[in-house]
Order: structure tokens, then C-alpha cells, then sequence
């Protein structure tokens, strides 16, 4: 039997469990910056989410901590414009403004892109970040550039597809194969995807027991 490149995790019920226990616990947002002198204190492990503008990070963060409106979510692509920091546990989770188009004037959408540089390079308690792709459209170019940066700040990301129940079956594969092909040149790419719908729930209990699971580590 062959081994398939980037398999779909598969966390164990006893995960899935630690996972719920963790996110049923209290959830709080803390604080959104817009410099790397505003981030809270180094003190603990936290993974952050990045993604192009409009693929649902703030839905995607909603449904994992079951709250209907603790990140911001919006139609319009660009709205979140800082690094925003909520706790879950005894972990940070962050969620990273969007990248790509941004409805937003060049040089504010630049800021915000030196900002995440600055972030991923910079940060010594950042475990992984999860980088959502939407399932519908596979990955980018512009996501292949943020998966190099990644490389660079040696920061381990592990692939997240979002919005899976807007995919008809029968495309779900060859999104699956082109995304495997795309990750396979990427050293600092973890070795398993996500498969998630914000909408139905779909893979919610598998990210919320992966992000467990770092904390234990």
C-alpha cells in the first residue's frame, strides 16, 4: 500500500477529546497591534493562522472556540489590518492580517505585509502556523510566497483548506493532489493537512486537537 504525500491528519478520539476539552475552557481576545514593540509578553507557545484575504481565518477561529463573534469576520478583504491575539488554554492563538488583494491603499496593505515578516521571523515562541487555503481554488502563487517566507523564518506551517463543503466531490482530489505537489518544495511544510468548513464543522475537532497536541509537546 502506498503512502500518499501530505495525508489528511487523523488525530485519535482520545486528541479530538483533549482538543474540545481545551477550547470549552475560556476563550479571550487580549489585544490587536500594530507593531512588534505592542506584543504581549514571550511567555508561552502560541501557532498562528494566516491566509489570503477573505479565506476565512475569522470564521475559522469562530467555529474552533464556538464563539459566533470573537474574531472579526467580513466579506469585505483586507478588514482585519493587525496581528490579533486571543488565549485559549495556556497558549496564544494569533490570527494575522490577510494577505493577497486587500481593499485597503497600497502602502497601508505594505505595512501590514512588513509587519507579518517581522512577526514570523521574529517570534521565539511561535510553535506553527496554520496557513488556510480555500479549498475551492487550491493554492496561489501568493500563498506559495508566504510558504517561502515560512522557509526562511524556519517557522514549521501546516496546510489548512477551508470552506470544504463549497467543493463538489468529484474536485476535491485534484485540489488535494495540486496542493501535495505545491507543498512538497517547501522544507518548513508539516506533513499532514486539514480539511475544514467553518459552516459545517467539517475538521473543526481535528485543528482544535492538533493545536492541543502542541501544547503538550
Amino acid at each position: 500500500m502506498t503512502t500518499l504525500p501530505f495525508p489528511l491528519a487523523e488525530p485519535t478520539e482520545d486528541e479530538r477529546e483533549t482538543g474540545r476539552l481545551m477550547f470549552a475552557g475560556p476563550v479571550e481576545f487580549v489585544k490587536g497591534v500594530v507593531a512588534m514593540d505592542g506584543l504581549p509578553p514571550a511567555d508561552r507557545i502560541e501557532v498562528c493562522f494566516a491566509g489570503r484575504s477573505n479565506v476565512g481565518k475569522s470564521s475559522l477561529i469562530n467555529a474552533m472556540t464556538g464563539r459566533k463573534a470573537l474574531a472579526r469576520a467580513s466579506n469585505t478583504p483586507g478588514r482585519t489590518q493587525e496581528i490579533n491575539y486571543f488565549t485559549a488554554g495556556e497558549m496564544f492563538l494569533v490570527d494575522l492580517p490577510g494577505y493577497g488583494f486587500a481593499n485597503a491603499p497600497v502602502a497601508v496593505v505594505g505595512k501590514w505585509q512588513a509587519l507579518m515578516r517581522s512577526y514570523l521571523g521574529g517570534r521565539p515562541t511561535l510553535r506553527r502556523a496554520f496557513l488556510l487555503i480555500d479549498h475551492r481554488h487550491g493554492p496561489k502563487p501568493v500563498d506559495d510566497e508566504i510558504m517561502k517566507l515560512l522557509d526562511r523564518a524556519a517557522v514549521p506551517f501546516q496546510a489548512v483548506l477551508t470552506k470544504a463543503d463549497k467543493v463538489k466531490a468529484s474536485e476535491r482530489g485534484p485540489i488535494l493532489d495540486r496542493l501535495r505537489g505545491v507543498l512538497s518544495q517547501h522544507p518548513a511544510a508539516f506533513p499532514e493537512i486539514l480539511v475544514t468548513s467553518s459552516e459545517k464543522g467539517d475538521g473543526i475537532a481535528d485543528l482544535r486537537a492538533v493545536i492541543a497536541g502542541l501544547g503538550r509537546d
